[in-house]
């Protein structure tokens, strides 16, 4: 009897340690699979970066574009997408506000003292 509880205890575990987070991360994969869109940054799983230029979801494939270069690959080969960089600001006027702000913040931080002119006692010195 006791036998037969330590396998089912040990496939209950092996159920929750290793069959059940590898669904979980299929799911998200998969989800994530089906939000993809032409101009995400991808990761290949041979870690080549690129830009989705079009999908083809009854080949199941995506053509990437690497700086020029267009690559076709299994959709299978999309690792993860990478979070889109943050905007510029939309006009100039806002660059020139943030730009303006940056010394200010700077201007908080303590500045090392400078360096004071040599005393009277080492400047005769000099002088011989």
């Amino acid at each position: 009897m006791s036998s037969i509880l330590l396998i089912v205890l040990m496939v209950a575990l092996m159920y929750f340690f290793m069959i059940r987070p590898q669904q979980k991360q299929q799911k998200k994969h998969q989800s994530m699979m089906s939000q993809l869109k032409s101009g995400d940054h991808v990761v290949t799983i041979g870690r080549l970066h690129g830009v989705v230029a079009e999908i083809d979801q009854q080949k199941r494939t995506v053509t990437l574009d690497c700086e020029g270069v267009y690559l076709v690959f299994d959709l299978g080969a999309i690792q993860r997408v990478e979070a889109q960089a943050t905007e510029a600001p939309a006009s100039a006027a806002d660059a020139e506000a943030e730009a303006k702000a940056e010394p200010t913040a700077k201007a908080d931080v303590e500045q090392p003292a400078e360096p004071e002119e040599a005393a009277p006692a080492e400047k005769a010195t000099e002088d011989k």
